[in-house]
C-alpha cells in the first residue's frame, strides 16, 4: 500500500455477530458509531477513558487464538475497527437470556442507577474470559495489592478503569468473585480457540461536516507502506492505541487531515530476546507486554500495574507513550533507569537513539519528519535493585505528579552503578545524573542515601501546577530515595527470613 492506494467508501465492522458499515468522518470514535447504530448500552461519561462507561469487547490476537479485550470505545477511532469483531453489552446477553456476568450483577445488587453497569459488565466479561484466570487461592495470595484476586481468580484490578458514581463497589466485587468458569456451550469462550481477525488495509476520506475540512484515515498493510506515507506526507498524525489522541478529539475538538494507524502492524508488535538486549515492539500494548514479559524485566513489572487502568493499558502502546513526548508519561522514568534505546525507522533506514538523548524540550524530540519509533531496546544484564515510584493523588488510574524509576547495582555492599529516571519535575523526562554520581562508588548504607537524597531534591526544575507544588515535588524526590533504600532493605530481610525458614 502507498499513499495512492484506492480509497474505500466505508469500513465493515462485525458487531455482536452482525456486519455493520461505518462511513463517518475519520475522527468518529467507536462509541459514537455504536450509539448511532442503536447500541446505546455504551455510555459517554468522561470522554477521557477514565470512567469505563463506554467499555466494549474487541477480539484481539492472543498470539495463538483470540483474547476478548476490554477497550474504551470513546477513545478508539471507529475506522480502526475495520474488519474487526466487537461485542457490546447488548451482545453478551438479553433480558430473556442473561450472560453469567449480567446475572451475577443483578442477583447481588451490582447495578444501582445503571448508567455505569454496561461498561462494568463488558470489563468483567473480559476478565471472565481471561484464559489465565485461576482458582488456586495459594497462588492468588502471592499476587499482592496490584492484583487483588478473589477465590475464583478474578483480578479485581481489571475493573480499575470503571467508576460507579453510586458507590456500589462492594456488590460489584461480590458479583465478580461469584463468577465460575464459562460454560462448555459458551460461544464467546469457544471463540478464543479461533484466530483473531487480521488487521485489514483501510483508506477512507470523509468531510468533517462541522468544520468543513476533509480528513483521511489509513491503516497501511506493512511497515514499509507506513514509511512511504510518512515520507510523502510528513504532517500525517500517527495513532496507535488512541488513548492520547482520543482525548484531544473529544475534549478539545482536535481534527487531523491525515491519520495513520500503526497499532496492528506486525513488524511493530514483536518481542526479541538476544544476549545483549530485550527488544520490545513499539506497538505492543502495555497489557500485552505485562503478560508476555511475565516479569523478565522486573522494573517494568512494577510499573505496569500503576500505569492508568487495565482498560487504558489494553489499548495504550509503549511506543505511543514515548512518542507523545510528554514530561509526565509513566514509562520514560523506568526506561531511562533501564538505559533504554529507541529504534527510529523511516524510508532512509533505522537509527538507534539513547532514550536519555531523545527528549529535547516540552513535547519535543529528536525524531524527524518521516520517522517513527519501531522498537525499544533494553540492554542486558539488568540491575538487581529496582523500583518504580509513582506519586499521584490516586493510587491507580491517575496522572503522576512525580514518577521515579530506579535501577541500582550493589557489589560487596558498594554501589557500582546507579541509574535514576525522573518524570514530572522538568519540561522533559530526565536522568538524575547528579544523584547517580553521588551514589556510585559509595557504600550502600543509610549515610550515603541521606547525602544523595539532598542532591536528589535539587534535580530537575519542578514547577507549581494543579497536581502539585514545586516544593512538594522536591520533597517527594528527597523522600523517594530514602523510600527506595527502605524497600530494598525490607526485601533483603524477607529473603533472609525465607532462607532460614
Amino acid at each position: 500500500m502507498t499513499a495512492e492506494t484506492t480509497e474505500k467508501s466505508s469500513c465493515l465492522i462485525t458487531v455482536n455477530g452482525t456486519v455493520r458499515e461505518f462511513d463517518g468522518p475519520p475522527h468518529t470514535n467507536a462509541l459514537d458509531f455504536l450509539r448511532g447504530e442503536g447500541l446505546i448500552g455504551c455510555k459517554e461519561g468522561c470522554a477521557e477513558g477514565e470512567c469505563g462507561a463506554c467499555s466494549i469487547l474487541v477480539a484481539r490476537s492472543d498470539r495463538q487464538g483470540t483474547r476478548w479485550t476490554a477497550l474504551n470505545a470513546c477513545l478508539l477511532p471507529a475506522a480502526s475497527l475495520d474488519g474487526q469483531e466487537v461485542i457490546t453489552s447488548e451482545g453478551l446477553g438479553s433480558v430473556e437470556n442473561l450472560h453469567p456476568v449480567q446475572e451475577e450483577m443483578a442477583n447481588r445488587g451490582g447495578s444501582q442507577c445503571g448508567y455505569c453497569t454496561p461498561g462494568f459488565v463488558c470489563s468483567m466479561a473480559a476478565e471472565y474470559y481471561r484464559p489465565e484466570r485461576i482458582a488456586n487461592t495459594a497462588v492468588i495470595a502471592d499476587h499482592g495489592e496490584e492484583h487483588r484476586c478473589g477465590p475464583n481468580g478474578f483480578d479485581l484490578h481489571s475493573l480499575s478503569g470503571n467508576l460507579c458514581r453510586c458507590t456500589g463497589y462492594r456488590p460489584i466485587r461480590d458479583a465478580a468473585y461469584a463468577l465460575g468458569a464459562p460454560d462448555a456451550q459458551d460461544e464467546l469462550a469457544a471463540r478464543r480457540e479461533q484466530a483473531a481477525p487480521v488487521a485489514v488495509s483501510t483508506d477512507i476520506t470523509r468531510v468533517d461536516t462541522p468544520t468543513g475540512t476533509t480528513g483521511r484515515f489509513r491503516r497501511p498493510a506493512s511497515l514499509d507502506a507506513a514509511f512511504s506515507i510518512l515520507a510523502e506526507e510528513p504532517g500525517t498524525l500517527l495513532v496507535a492505541g488512541g488513548t492520547d489522541w482520543g482525548v484531544e478529539v473529544n475534549i478539545k475538538g482536535a481534527r487531523a487531515r491525515s491519520i495513520l494507524a500503526i497499532d496492528r502492524l506486525a513488524d511493530l508488535r514483536q518481542i526479541h530476546l538476544t544476549e545483549d538486549y530485550i527488544e520490545l515492539g513499539a506497538a505492543c500494548t502495555l497489557s500485552e507486554l505485562e503478560r508476555l514479559l511475565a516479569g523478565k524485566i522486573p522494573l517494568l513489572g512494577k510499573l505496569f500495574p500503576q500505569f492508568a487502568s487495565r482498560l487504558i493499558r489494553n489499548g495504550a502502546t509503549i511506543g505511543g507513550n514515548l512518542g507523545t513526548g510528554s514530561p509526565i508519561g509513566d514509562t520514560p522514568p523506568a526506561l531511562l533507569a533501564l538505559e533504554a534505546e529507541l529504534v527510529l525507522g523511516s524510508t532512509s533506514g533505522s537509527r538507534i537513539v539513547p532514550l536519555a538523548q531523545y527528549f529535547t524540550g516540552y513535547r519535543q524530540t529528536v525524531r524527524v519528519a518521516g520517522e517513527l519509533i519501531t522498537a525499544i531496546r533494553i540492554p542486558l544484564p539488568l540491575a538487581e535493585l529496582t523500583s518504580f515510584q509513582k506519586i499521584s493523588k490516586r493510587r491507580f488510574d491517575d496522572i503522576s505528579s512525580v514518577a521515579i524509576g530506579y535501577a541500582v547495582t550493589v557489589e560487596n555492599n558498594y554501589i557500582t552503578k546507579a541509574r535514576i529516571g525522573l518524570g514530572g519535575v522538568a519540561a522533559t523526562p530526565l536522568r538524575a545524573t547528579a544523584t547517580e554520581a553521588a551514589l556510585e562508588g559509595n557504600e550502600w548504607c543509610l549515610e550515603t542515601i541521606y547525602a544523595a537524597a539532598e542532591v536528589m531534591a535539587q534535580e530537575g526544575t519542578p514547577m507549581d501546577d494543579h497536581r502539585a507544588s514545586s516544593s512538594y515535588r522536591k520533597a517527594m524526590l528527597k523522600s523517594s530515595l530514602e523510600r527506595f533504600y527502605a524497600e530494598q532493605l525490607s526485601r533483603t530481610i524477607e529473603a533472609k527470613g525465607e532462607q532460614i525458614s
